[in-house]
């Protein structure tokens, strides 16, 4: 028995919506801006409690690959430190350096089973965790990699429950 154009297209309509529906909306811009801020207040906090200075950044990249997100970035203490090595270190460039080494190996920052790429150091602080409606990304740069990984898991405990 021949598909009938309509039954074709009846069944593709269903289909879609099917997926549409299973896949979960990403956050309102305005309940994400809220919670990124809390989770870097919280971060923030954090640190002060460790007594360490960095850089906070928190991200979420919707979907179910890293192909853009939102992030919220705040200094806690200082952006750079001059003394850390012989040419100082650039504290946000580090916790971006980790947010990108999640972004593409989809695991906590310094865990990966490969070596660093150019632009990554493989140094631990940073985490991430899938959730249905997309990934949570957080680092923490400024003190040893323990302490901005306890930093940084501050803030994703505050974005899990939020979304």
């Amino acid at each position: 028995m021949p598909v009938r154009p309509t039954a074709l297209l009846l069944t593709l309509v269903l289909a879609a919506a099917t997926l549409q529906a299973a896949s979960p909306k990403p956050p309102s811009p305005k309940k994400l801006e809220a919670l990124e801020a809390q989770a870097i207040e919280v971060m923030k906090a954090k640190a002060n409690s460790l007594s360490i200075q960095g850089v906070a950044v928190v991200s979420y990249a919707p979907g179910p690959t890293v192909d853009s997100w939102t992030s919220k970035m705040a200094v806690v203490g200082h952006l750079t430190d001059p003394k850390a090595s012989a040419n100082g270190n650039n504290l946000l460039g580090i916790a971006y350096a980790k947010s990108a080494e999640m972004a593409s190996t989809l695991q906590d920052s310094g865990t990966a089973k490969r070596p660093p790429m150019t632009g990554e150091f493989g140094w631990q602080g940073g985490t991430i965790l899938r959730i249905s409606s997309g990934y949570i990304v957080v680092a923490f740069s400024g003190g040893k990699s323990e302490d901005d990984l306890q930093v940084s898991k501050a803030g994703l405990e505050v974005m899990k429950n939020g979304l």
